[in-house]
């Protein structure tokens, strides 16, 4: 079973929490605030982290920074009442892959744990699979049966982080510090030309299609 995390400090919520994932087939591992979900991770392997913001002795901002800054690419799922745009963005800057408000939907918050569980598959396999379709990080290979096109590192990092987070839209700023670095000296319009070429590259593809959102930036869309 997957071991997921609850770093909170409320009793009741703790207890809801590790109810639901429990009955939905993951393995709930309690903490009553940072510094205990710290001492856990030290003695045990956790799969993703749900956690609070406003604990006592760490809270979560310096929780989720502190396993950023030690290397980790754990899952972490942000779940608190503070929903004002700038603790959002602190949450964000720190580390954290989701941000969710107090009380979450039951729902959502299971689909949002099974996408950050698949993407931390990719991540560790260095591997997308879409239906007869391969892109393998590793080699910066797109493969379809025999058929191999091996990428630009550029083009194939681009690819491979849209489709890391299917249906996601990017601003065209994000892809480039993402892909090209915050020092780069490239602009947006790079972004653009890049998309072009991928577009062109795959324009019969059956797996995956490049779409442009309007007054933000690309999305990918599988559809397989």
């Amino acid at each position: 079973m997957l071991k997921i995390l609850v770093a909170e400090d409320d009793p009741s919520t703790s207890r809801l929490l590790c109810t639901i994932l429990r009955i939905n087939g993951y393995d709930p591992v309690p903490a009553r605030d940072g510094m205990e979900a710290l001492e856990i991770m030290d003695h045990q392997h956790i799969d993703l982290m749900i956690c609070d913001v406003m604990m006592p002795r760490l809270d979560g901002f310096e929780l989720t920074s502190q396993i950023r800054e030690s290397g980790s690419m754990l899952p972490i799922i942000m779940l608190t009442a503070k929903a004002m745009p700038e603790d959002k963005r602190t949450g964000f800057l720190v580390g954290t892959d989701d941000y969710m408000t107090k009380p979450p939907d039951r729902q959502e918050l299971l689909l949002r744990i099974k996408a950050l569980l698949r993407r931390a598959r990719i991540v560790d396999e260095h591997r997308i699979t879409l239906g007869d379709l391969v892109l393998d990080y590793d080699t910066h290979s797109v493969r379809r049966g025999y058929d191999t096109q091996v990428l630009p590192p550029k083009e194939f990092n681009l690819l491979y982080k849209l489709l890391a987070y299917p249906e996601r839209t990017f601003t065209r700023l994000e892809l480039l510090d993402e892909i090209w670095g915050m020092d780069s000296e490239s602009d947006e319009k790079t972004v653009n030309v890049h998309i072009n070429r991928l577009r062109t590259r795959f324009q019969d593809a059956e797996e995956f299609e490049i779409q442009t959102v309007r007054g933000m930036g690309y999305r990918a869309v599988r559809k397989v």
